[in-house]
């Protein structure tokens, strides 16, 4: 058996966990400094263009830059879908432009959110998924026969 044994360990693999696990008060000692630069300035650039938009402290503790919930994801789907039909500016770019296969992707999107969380929503979020998805797909319709 030795020889069968040593013959699977040969053709196995070892698996060695790299993550680095950070206390938040240990977290200004143990994190490299150098990686930090490279992830915020996109975020900044972003939030600069905008004069709206909510600042990102990347050293925050984490929760402060806002709670995410579902209503707030069926909100930001909704203001993608948006700016796919042209009814918002890009936020980046701050121009206009028509994409419909994109909006079409974000109502369809929102439909299958819908659908596959039927029974699982509180009435307020079961409505507000609702009544956006109505607005999207009346809007898309209007773009789509202006075009």
């Amino acid at each position: 058996m030795a020889k069968d044994e040593d013959e699977h360990e040969s053709r196995g693999f070892k698996v060695q966990d790299r993550r680095r696990f950070v206390d938040a008060d240990d977290r200004s000692a143990a994190a490299p400094e150098a990686a930090e630069p490279a992830r915020e300035e996109p975020v900044q650039a972003a939030a600069a263009t905008s004069p709206d938009a909510p600042s990102f402290d990347a050293d925050a503790e984490p929760g402060t830059f806002g709670e995410m919930s579902f209503s707030t994801f069926v909100m930001g789907l909704t203001t993608q879908a948006l700016m796919h039909l042209g009814e918002i500016p890009d936020p980046v770019h701050n121009d206009v432009h028509h994409d419909l296969p994109a909006a079409k992707q974000m109502i369809d999107l929102l439909g299958i959110l819908r659908d596959k969380t039927k029974g699982n929503l509180d009435p307020t979020e079961e409505q507000l998924l609702g009544e956006m998805l109505y607005d999207l797909r009346m809007r898309y319709v209007e773009v789509a026969r202006n075009r």
